[in-house]
């Protein structure tokens, strides 16, 4: 489970009115965007096409979702040894970009079984065999994840915000497993297409730092401005 961004009902830019911005639970409907079947099927499908033909299938925010975060590393100084997890691996791209750029540490979860196949797949092809990929739930995984120096979320928040059963509990969960799993001072980067910075900074005002927001292709509409993607750097306090 990497991103919600498939479904054109959910597709939105993040305006930048403060008065429109909350983190209320009930800004979008539910939809099965939210679901781990839906996400078991669309890797299904993506690991038969790779099998077949080799494509890894979508990368989800596009490559520069990648590269702004390698960026930020760069920047921040992380160290190539530093442990990074990446939440909800998907195809397991961004695990490749990572390795590519020096990172010798990485793990890649995801909840979708086909997606960890896929990600397996896709890594072997690269040569790259000392990365872990784990089929693992982030949300029911208290103690089995931590002592990692970043945490790496493309989308996966944005579809656990869409679960038809259980949102609001699911994205309060998040945010205890995401501490339980990062060292202390450890750095959070979560890039989404459904919330503003504003919400994300409420969400995440506990236990948490802002760090930075990282630039992302914006757009004017109605005097406003505003960005198809947000994505923020977070540093764990306590």
């Amino acid at each position: 489970m990497e991103d919600a961004t498939g479904d054109e009902n959910v597709k939105r830019g993040t305006m930048s009115d403060p008065e429109d911005d909350s983190s209320s639970d009930t800004d979008f409907e539910p939809s099965k965007l939210g679901t781990k079947e839906y996400w078991e099927d669309a890797y299904q499908k993506e690991l038969d096409t790779f099998k077949d033909i080799g494509d890894v299938g979508e990368i989800w925010f596009g490559e520069e979702s990648m590269s702004r975060v390698l960026r930020w590393m760069d920047r921040a100084k992380i160290p190539a040894e530093a442990a990074i997890l990446d939440i909800g691996t998907g195809n397991g791209a961004f695990l490749v970009e990572l390795a590519k750029h020096g990172r010798r540490n990485l793990t890649g979860i995801d909840y979708s079984l086909a997606s960890v196949e896929l990600a397996r797949n896709v890594l072997r092809a690269e040569d790259l065999t000392d990365i872990t990929v784990k089929e693992v739930d982030f949300l029911n995984c208290r103690g089995e994840l931590k002592g990692f120096d970043v945490c790496i979320d493309k989308g996966t928040f944005d579809a656990i915000s869409l679960n038809p059963d259980s949102s609001k509990e699911d994205k309060i969960l998040y945010v205890q497993v995401l501490k339980d799993a990062l060292r202390d001072k450890g750095f959070f980067a979560i890039t989404s297409c459904n919330w503003t910075k504003e919400q994300l900074l409420d969400r995440f005002r506990e236990g948490f730092e802002f760090v930075e927001e990282l630039p992302t292709p914006s757009f004017h509409f109605g005097g406003k401005k505003g960005n198809t993607v947000t994505a923020l750097i977070f540093k764990r306090m306590y």
